[in-house]
């Protein structure tokens, strides 16, 4: 699940990558209270069009993480790098320093540091410097989804080029030369299904 990364904010080498073992949790899950004060369970800024950030359980937010976090660790996804991409995903501005990942994970400064690395090389995130500061902020792509079925479509693209080559290395008559000229109507099908459904979701943008 390796791409060539696009220059804006991108998706990972596949919509799930594969386990690294620079990225391996070393927490268990949170098992911290909620906030009685009531606030932004991330501890991060709102966003940045004047609204106030959202009243939220702090537990609740959490169980979600672990929750969806669960879901993506079965589908392939490093622990660790998914706990960090989940809690972005809640972050009303999709932004977090390391202080409030490490705060919000329960997590060490050092599993926080090897997940986001995972997560920069990937290209599921970005790194911002805060002038005079060696404090980093993460952020993830508001269209992060869609950069990551982009990124699915562009390696099956790939996979179908490569795959050809193979049908003529082993023949196209042979039966292993068949069932790969099948698989390659299948990935040129699938990423031409993916294209066009990108270009309609564009026609269908929800945001304000």
């Amino acid at each position: 699940m390796s791409a060539s990364q696009p220059n804006r904010s991108r998706a990972g080498q596949a919509a799930v990558p594969a386990a690294d073992s620079t990225a391996a949790d070393s927490t268990g899950a949170d098992s911290t209270g909620a906030d009685s004060t009531g606030a932004d369970s991330t501890g991060a800024p709102g966003p940045g069009d004047g609204r106030r950030p959202a009243q939220r359980d702090p537990a609740a937010v959490r169980r979600f993480i672990e929750r969806f976090t669960a879901q993506l660790t079965q589908a392939g996804f490093p622990r660790t790098p998914a706990r960090i991409f989940v809690a972005l995903l809640t972050a009303d501005d999709s932004s977090l320093t390391a202080a409030q990942l490490a705060e919000l994970l329960q997590a060490s400064p050092a599993s926080v540091s090897g997940g986001a690395r995972y997560l920069l090389q990937v290209g599921l995130i970005t790194a911002e410097g805060e002038p005079g500061s060696r404090r980093q902020h993460y952020r993830m792509s508001v269209d992060v989804w869609q950069d990551i079925v982009s990124l699915r479509d562009r390696q099956f693209t790939r996979w179908a080029a490569e795959l050809a080559d193979g049908v003529r290395i082993l023949g196209p008559d042979s039966p292993a030369g068949l069932r790969m000229a099948q698989t390659v109507r299948y990935f040129e099908f699938i990423s031409g299904e993916m294209a066009d459904l990108l270009e309609r979701w564009k026609q269908r943008d929800f945001r304000d």
